[in-house]
């Protein structure tokens, strides 16, 4: 009996409106964007009609590339529906771990990794026509990896290959741009209406920051979902960050008078079918992201919005990923909100302030600015661009993070010294795990055996539920006997792994998607060893007959995969990993009393000193150096350390110390180096500065400042340090110790400085000299201290002096000074003072020092130095 298909379902979809419009697109282009609202039927009625499934036209083979593997399969069960058959005939899937095709499937929907695979195995996409890549808005790395592979198959091998980028709410200038100008086609939704209701939390709640969500937060949108089951009828979908928000909100709806679901990535097929149909009973389904695209759950009438999200952030300085709350992008609001009008008049609650609403991001931010790069660079060698220059990117990868990327490929020997793809490094990117993953599982697997490499390495490519424990080891254990879903996809996985371990040429299939090793931070950070070349005794250090209890195994197996992550106690639960970031373990963790940890899992609470450890095995010191000996070093230590110079010889894995004993012999040259450090840290006072000296070094500076030339910059201790060379020397090579310098005349050092080979060395007196003479005989300093020279001289003793004295041309400023030496009048121009305002300077100092001479023409009278009464003598 032939299938029927469900004609009337088809017809009613709102796309078909478009369909002519992308049709000429694709005819005349070759490329499209399809702008479709939620629940118009652009992810089952457009591949459908593509590949000639449905409204006639040409057979044609059709790849459908979903972010996620929830999607993939609803979307193709979705399909064979429409099409009265079942999965794996006309329409199939393939995701990590489960392919269901058949020989006569023309609709194959995969998620984006899987098809990044496929396309590193074949580029040319053989037999395929047209391939669609649904809901790229939100901007997931391996979708924009895909897209510009896609594009440059197109201009280099198959321009007949079709391209179809879709998306409810999308940068559609982006991509029309991205695809070569590709006409951008938006098909009319009939969505029903839906109301949108403002409900903020009654009091202030603490933003997110990391990991962490306010619990007051999530107790309001619990009573947000109550509100909405008493003011609503049919099912409510509630929209949170993550399973451990999602646990946490079902625990306090206990009592609702609806079944509770909780829908997310990890969760069982079952429960993740269960949602996706149709129900009797009223329903409370509780879902990270995966429930916002390409999929709809029937019943639906109202959408919980806590406005809340996930993105992965890298601290590439200290070797740690993670997972980062975040506020909700605009665009996911709409996709969200978009859930509740599927099927009929819905509402919205959302749970912040409409005047809030504004200032959210337009969009998600894209993957490739915030997450781990090595994945990418890897994929990117590997397709013949290392750079990623070539390729045609939405947003190009920030330059710090490729180079970040490219030092982790280094070590683990995936590319040679010019970004190239080695055969490991080919072999590594077809293993769908992130590099750092496949050098355990690749290094691993001969000490261990496939199986036992491939389980821990599963474990850390999708980390293992909370409730597992923080012990690697532990969890593996957990895993082993576990019955729950993840214990059934780490199984799954582990068979693949064990597979591609064991076969150098092994095609890793559908499991080769790599999705798990972004995630939850297991696969970000610092570069790793190369494990490459260990040589007959393995990456254990131990006899190819030895085999490794679990815990030992487990330990490895993380070292392997994250050298800069083995951590040495300090005591009270506390740790330094070799990156030199301190780690802490919960209250409560058997890990507490271990000498050496390898940190599989880490998070780092903005402003926290020390990371927590999530996930950690226990490992011995030999094993730290075997997985981190490119971060192991041995040599003389030389520093300027507590205000004086330190001299030992440090045996060090990464910031770990291993060994110290003091240095009797320093290396001259290094003690030269941390002595000037030390210059640099408090500063030229460490040398003997005179009175002398300083006067000599404010001339200096003062010339400088004025004529340029060959007088030396001074003034600035960073320039004299630049030039120590040439007048610290020989005293600096001499110096052994802080008291060395002490002894140093900085006089007779800067005397080096002066440009002797010019000449102009000697013109010092005369240019900026250390007196001036004036009438009265006396010679007094200059002060070139400030901006100007400064001559402080007593009044009377310039009595005479017609004009102000000049150095280098500049007039000095004259602080005039009262009999007593305190200040009486200062200026730049001593003619002008005598004709002006000398005059009240006189009647003022005549009441106060009337046994001084006063004249009534300074300009004519005889400066002195003494009294009226000593003059007459």
């Amino acid at each position: 009996m032939s299938p029927t298909p469900r004609t009337s379902d088809l017809d009613a979809l709102p796309v078909r409106e478009a369909l002519p419009a992308l049709t000429a697109a694709l005819d005349g282009h070759g490329a499209a964007v399809l702008c479709a609202p939620p629940g118009t039927g652009k992810t089952t009625l457009v591949p459908l009609v593509l590949a000639g499934l449905a409204g006639g036209g040409p057979r044609r083979r059709v790849v459908v590339a979903e972010p996620r593997r929830i999607a993939a399969r609803a979307a193709a069960r979705r399909m064979a529906w429409l099409l009265g058959e079942r999965v794996g005939a006309s329409v199939g899937f393939t995701v990590r771990g489960e392919r269901v095709v058949g020989p006569s499937t023309a609709v194959e929907v995969v998620t984006t990794g899987v098809l990044l695979q496929r396309l590193q195995r074949d580029q040319e996409l053989g037999g395929v026509d047209v391939v669609v890549l649904d809901e790229c808005h939100e901007r997931h790395l391996d979708a924009d990896t895909v897209a510009a592979f896609l594009l440059d198959v197109r201009e280099t091998l198959r321009p007949e290959l079709r391209l179809v980028a879709a998306s409810a709410t999308t940068d559609a200038e982006g991509w029309s741009r991205v695809l070569g100008g590709a006409p951008v086609v938006e098909a009319a939704g009939t969505a029903y209406p839906v109301e949108t209701v403002w409900a903020p939390p009654a009091r202030p709640v603490r933003p997110p920051h990391g990991m962490r969500v306010d619990p007051a937060q999530l107790a309001h949108v619990a009573s947000v979902v109550r509100r909405a089951l008493a003011e609503r009828s049919g099912d409510v979908l509630c929209f949170l960050p993550g399973v451990g928000e999602i646990a946490r909100v079902a625990g306090q709806l206990g009592g609702v008078d609806a079944e509770v679901l909780q829908v997310h990535g990890r969760a069982p097929a079952a429960v993740q079918d269960a949602a996706l149909t149709a129900s009797e009973h009223r329903r409370v389904i509780l879902a990270t992201a995966v429930a916002e695209s390409s999929l709809t759950v029937p019943g639906v009438r109202v959408v919980v919005d806590s406005g809340l999200a996930r993105e992965p952030r890298v601290d590439h300085a200290r070797g740690l990923g993670a997972l980062a709350t975040v506020r909700a992008s605009r665009a996911a609001g709409r996709q969200r909100a978009g859930r509740a009008g599927r099927e009929a008049p819905g509402a919205v609650y959302r749970c912040w302030t409409e005047a809030e609403d504004g200032r959210l991001p337009s969009y998600p931010a894209p993957e490739i600015r915030i997450a781990d790069l090595a994945q990418f660079a890897l994929q990117a060698a590997c397709w013949g661009d290392p750079d990623a220059a070539g390729l045609a990117l939405l947003d190009p990868p920030p330059a710090g993070a490729m180079a970040a990327a490219r030092e982790v490929l280094r070590a683990v020997g995936a590319v040679d010294p010019a970004g190239r793809p080695t055969p490991r490094g080919v072999r590594m990117a077809r293993l769908g795990l992130h590099p750092r993953l496949a050098r355990a599982l690749l290094d691993g697997a001969p000490a261990l055996g496939a199986r036992r490499a491939a389980e821990v390495v599963a474990l850390l490519s999708e980390e293992p539920p909370r409730e597992y424990g923080d012990d690697l080891a532990g969890a593996w254990r957990a895993a082993r006997r576990g019955g729950d879903a993840y214990a059934g996809r780490w199984r799954a996985e582990a068979g693949r792994l064990e597979r591609a371990a064991g076969s150098p040429g092994a095609d890793v299939g559908a499991g080769g998607d790599g999705a798990g090793a972004a995630s939850g931070g297991a696969a970000a950070g610092a570069a790793p060893g190369d494990g490459a070349g260990r040589g007959s005794r393995g990456a254990s250090g131990r006899s190819p007959g030895a085999v490794l209890p679990d815990d030992a195994a487990a330990g490895l197996v993380a070292a392997l995969a994250f050298p800069e992550r083995v951590a040495r106690a300090r005591g009270d639960g506390a740790f330094l990993m070799a990156s030199g970031t301190g780690a802490e373990l919960g209250d409560g963790s058997r890990l507490r009393s271990a000498p050496w940890l390898a940190v599989a899992v880490a998070d780092r609470a903005p402003h926290a000193a020390s990371a927590r450890v999530r996930l950690a095995a226990v490992i011995d010191g030999d094993t730290a150096r075997l997985a981190a000996g490119h971060l192991h070093s041995d040599a003389e230590e030389v520093c300027w350390e507590d205000g004086d110079l330190t001299a030992r010889r440090a045996e060090r894995l990464g910031a770990i110390e291993l060994t110290v004993r003091p240095l009797r012999a320093p290396d001259p040259a290094l003690v030269r180096a941390a002595l000037l450090d030390g210059l640099r840290t408090e500063g030229l006072g460490l040398l003997h500065w005179s009175p002398d000296a300083r006067a000599l070094r404010a001339r200096l500076a003062f010339l400088h400042r004025t004529l340029g030339g060959g007088w030396p910059d001074v003034a600035d201790d960073a320039a004299l340090l630049d030039r120590a060379d040439d007048w610290l020397e020989p005293e600096l090579s001499r110096a052994r110790r802080r008291s060395d310098l002490g002894r140093i005349g900085a006089a007779q050092a800067l005397n080096r400085l002066l440009p002797w080979a010019t000449g102009e060395a000697s013109r010092l007196d005369e240019l900026a000299p250390e007196r001036i003479g004036v009438p009265s005989g006396s010679r007094v300093r200059v002060d070139y201290s400030g901006e100007q020279p400064v001559l402080a001289v007593k009044l009377q003793e310039l009595f005479g002096m017609a004009e102000t004295p000049r150095v280098a041309g500049v007039p000095v400023l004259v602080h005039l000074l009262s009999p007593a030496g305190r200040p009486a009048a200062v200026t730049a121009d001593l003619a002008s003072f005598w004709r002006g305002g000398y005059r009240a300077v006189r009647a003022e100092l005549r009441g106060r020092y009337p046994k001084h001479p006063w004249p009534e023409d300074p300009a004519t009278a005889e400066a002195t130095r003494y009294t009226s009464a000593r003059l007459k003598r």
